[in-house]
């Protein structure tokens, strides 16, 4: 079951900037701070993060949380979250070794604790540290001859605990671990810390930790939420991978028997340095291994099977390809060695509620044991081969500020790593740049400045141009931001901004989604610059992109609805009351004497309002919805500014009163055939006065089938596909101004339409998928060109009722921003 759904709250790092005439520019200045603008805006949203460059330790006296007795961790005889302030006031008292900070809150508002362990620092040798790390990040070919860097650098090391909130012992071995080395006399304790930084998260997910569930307070799953950065807790995380740079980190999570230890099976993430990374995560695997085995747990005694390195011991099933995962993130950030564990003794779901408590703590005490042990030898792993690590780390960033050509895995390029064949062989072809337009060209600048600002939080160096250049045949206007691949998060621009790759020949199936390009889920138009091409661009460093919010200064303005800040602008000026009416082609009217009503919006939320002289055809309303959906559906949504109402099967059979409501919104949760005699005729009731339908999916199909709505056949694609798509709009109130591509996930289609019933989207002809898998089923169907030219999403009317319904995934996991306004088009009307 998921935690409740608390409100959304948008990123920092995308909150937009003051209104600008048009044309105008942002300064366009390089950062006077040392600190990177994602930081900046960290600590401008969590006063009082440490400073950077004080000395070791940093304590503090953290304040204690209220005793919760709900909290699911005390069955487990684990640690509850209110007993972990105190704990870590203690362990501060023990010595110079522990610091501890609140490196943010969780979405219910918890603190995020993160404690460092290493020998005292004095300030003076902490900036000295830092000026070490930033050379090996922004000019890594001097720190590798840099004597300092080879001598003295502290090898960074991140344990990640309790992601999953009902995946506990990550954090009570963690607590156990800290209290060791603070304690400890011994001499590899002593060189350890005299020459590694260890950072710890103690939970990372403090909402499911004391609820048990697997998400956080929001309902999402925070390990699939990197390349979004959508919740709080994992822009901290990332902010950790980005302040701290980490070498080596492990991630811990639960269960999988036996003890799970990454290196994983192919498909790979193609934009690492993977010759560099395997031979690191594999020896580290190989210490966790022997580490775990030799705790003496046997199947026959505990139940405990031996240790299972993916890479070594399956074929697939346990791939690093998509970069939603914290060990397959933290690579983009320097890491060279980032694992996912998995103790094996299940004590969540059903085992929480049916096994005995005795039996609970038995197997969890096993986990903590387990991932202690993991831990240890973690650390062992980094004390070793320090100056290996820190030359890989810094030879990652070389090659990518040199603009070099990855090196290919191969029996000679990692020595010592049984198995490597043709199959592991994952590599691209970093563009030379991205261009992201400004004005002429560009699709919609709000979406471009979402975007730029994403880049920046995530440590993408971006530039804009200072002038109109011509580069690949093609000329760009001044403004235009650039990112130039030979900088040292290439991998992480390039995993984010590329088209992706059709991996759907490779394996058989995948672990999760193949397919997320912001360059084409987003909203913006990006353009790549091929390797090769001349790239001389009169260009500088940003530190923050330009607000994009506009209003022009006679007339009545029209306001596009093509990106979900608009929809959430509209929505707000709806709220207050402001007379909005719709387009033809869906997009919104304001009358002039709104101006000050749209400056106001174009401030908040960064969009552009055009004089116009468009005729309206409809009045557009406040439209609170009854939402079935998703946790990542609902967030979306409420960013949109909607009123949203979440409901279900159950709660319908309950009573519920749908003059609170204008539209549903179908896609989980509630099935027609379920509701009992009233809340069916209650409901038939809100339709027959004009409420409408939006569904998605096989749910949302499924009820417009039973409640007999629209004609039309939803066909399944096959369930375990998804990617970037390719798609043809209709145009008009939907899809009006919808890019060209969309997401799926369990694709479907629709067929046997009426004669009322009109396409709105299409799959392209051909072969409509652009990046991640998507095969045939076991019957040879359900495959991308059983889906090519059928119809994504069709509209119709049912009675006074008007009906959307998608087969695509418009508002997957908070993250396909570019497709959100499909929705909110369809909710407005």
């Amino acid at each position: 079951m998921l935690a409740p759904v608390g409100a959304s709250a948008a990123p920092v790092a995308d909150t937009p900037g003051p209104v600008r005439e048009r044309g105008a520019e942002d300064g366009g200045r390089a950062a006077k701070s040392p600190l990177p603008a994602a930081e900046r805006a960290l600590k401008e949203q969590i006063p009082g993060l440490s400073d950077r460059t004080g000395g070791y330790p940093r304590e503090q006296v953290l304040p204690t949380e209220p005793t919760n007795p709900g909290d699911k961790s005390i069955k487990l005889g684990l640690t509850p979250y209110h007993s972990i302030a105190p704990k870590l006031n203690a362990l501060q008292k023990l010595g110079e070794r522990v610091s501890v900070e609140v490196a943010g809150r969780s979405a219910n508002g918890h603190p995020l604790y993160l404690v460092t362990v290493t020998s005292p620092e004095s300030a003076r040798k902490a900036r000295a540290q830092e000026r070490m790390r930033e050379l090996i990040e922004r000019a890594p070919a001097e720190a590798a001859k840099d004597p300092a860097v080879k001598s003295s650098y502290k090898t960074p090391v991140f344990i990640n605990n309790n992601i999953h909130g009902n995946e506990w012992e990550g954090t009570d071995a963690a607590l156990e671990l800290i209290e060791d080395l603070a304690e400890s006399k011994s001499t590899k304790t002593r060189e350890l810390l005299d020459h590694s930084r260890l950072y710890f998260n103690i939970t990372a997910n403090p909402d499911g930790r004391i609820a048990g569930t697997r998400a956080n307070g929001n309902g999402f799953d925070l390990n699939r939420d990197f390349v979004t950065g959508s919740q709080p807790e994992g822009r901290v995380m990332r902010q950790i991978a980005i302040d701290k740079q980490p070498a080596v980190m492990i991630d811990l999570h639960g269960y999988v028997n036996g003890t799970l230890i990454e290196p994983t099976t192919p498909p790979h993430g193609e934009n690492y340095e993977y010759d560099l990374f395997l031979k690191n995560t594999y020896a580290n695997a190989l210490g966790m291994e022997a580490a775990v085995n030799g705790l003496g747990y046997t199947e026959a005694k505990d139940g405990v099977k031996p240790a299972v390195i993916p890479f070594r011991d399956e074929k697939e099933g346990w791939d690093d390809w998509p970069p939603i995962f914290t060990p397959q993130y933290m690579p983009f950030h320097g890491a060279v060695a980032s694992h996912t564990i998995e103790f094996p003794m299940a004590v969540n779901n059903e085992e929480y509620d049916e096994q005995p408590a005795a039996e609970l703590r038995r197997r969890s005490a096993i986990n903590v044991d387990i991932a202690g042990a993991a831990m240890r030898a973690t650390l062992d792993f980094a004390r070793e081969k320090r100056g290996p690590l820190i030359a890989d780390q810094i030879e990652t960033f070389r090659r990518a500020a040199a603009g070099e050509k990855q090196i290919p895995v191969s029996e000679e390029t990692v020595p010592g790593v049984p198995g490597i064949g043709p199959e592991d062989v994952y590599t691209t072809d970093f563009p030379r740049a991205y261009v992201i337009p400004w004005g002429g060209g560009q699709r919609s600048q709000t979406a471009a400045v979402r975007l730029v600002r994403h880049l920046l939080a995530n440590d993408v160096r971006v530039e804009r141009a200072s002038a109109a250049f011509r580069v690949g045949g093609k000329t760009y206007p001044k403004g235009s931001y650039v990112v130039d691949l030979h900088q040292s998060k290439r991998a992480m621009a390039n995993v984010m901004l590329a088209d992706g790759r059709d991996i759907s020949d490779k394996v058989s199936t995948m672990y999760d989604i193949s397919g997320w390009s912001l360059g084409l889920l987003w909203g913006a138009s990006v353009r790549a610059v091929p390797e090769g091409v001349a790239f001389d661009v009169p260009r500088r460093p940003v530190s923050n992109a330009a607000s994009a919010g506009y209003v022009a200064p006679r007339g009545d303005l029209r306001l596009r609805l093509d990106d979900p800040q608009e929809i959430a602008a509209v929505n707000s000026l709806l709220k207050t009351g402001v007379p909005v009416r719709r387009a033809a082609d869906g997009s919104a009217l304001v009358p002039a004497s709104a101006r000050a009503e749209a400056r106001r919006a174009a401030a908040r939320y960064g969009v552009s309002f055009d004089a116009t002289k468009a005729r309206s055809v409809g009045a557009l309303h406040r439209t609170p919805v009854a939402a079935a959906v998703t946790p990542g559906e609902l967030f979306a949504l409420r960013e949109m500014n909607f009123d949203v109402v979440p409901v279900s099967t159950a709660s319908l059979n309950k009573g519920f009163d749908w003059k609170k409501v204008r539209a549903l919104y179908v896609s989980a949760g509630l099935e027609y055939g379920k509701l009992d005699a009233g809340a069916r005729s209650a409901l038939m009731g809100f339709l027959a006065d004009g409420g409408d339908v939006v569904g998605r999916g096989g749910s949302g199909a499924a009820f417009n089938t039973a409640a007999k709505l629209l004609t039309a056949k939803a066909v399944a694609g096959n369930g375990d596909a998804n990617g970037v798509v390719r798609v043809r709009n209709a145009g008009g109130p939907v899809t009006g101004g919808a890019p060209e591509h969309s997401f799926v996930y369990a694709p479907m289609w629709f067929t046997g339409l009426g004669s009322k019933v009109r396409v709105e989207q299409s799959y392209a002809t051909g072969n409509p998928l652009v990046s991640g898998h998507w095969r045939p089923d076991g019957n040879g169907k359900g495959g991308p060109k059983d889906a090519a030219g059928k119809a994504s999403v069709v509209s119709g009317r049912a009675g006074a009722a008007r009906v959307v319904l998608f087969g695509t995934e418009p508002l997957f996991r908070d993250h396909p921003k570019g497709m959100f306004p499909q929705v909110g088009r369809a909710l407005l009307g």
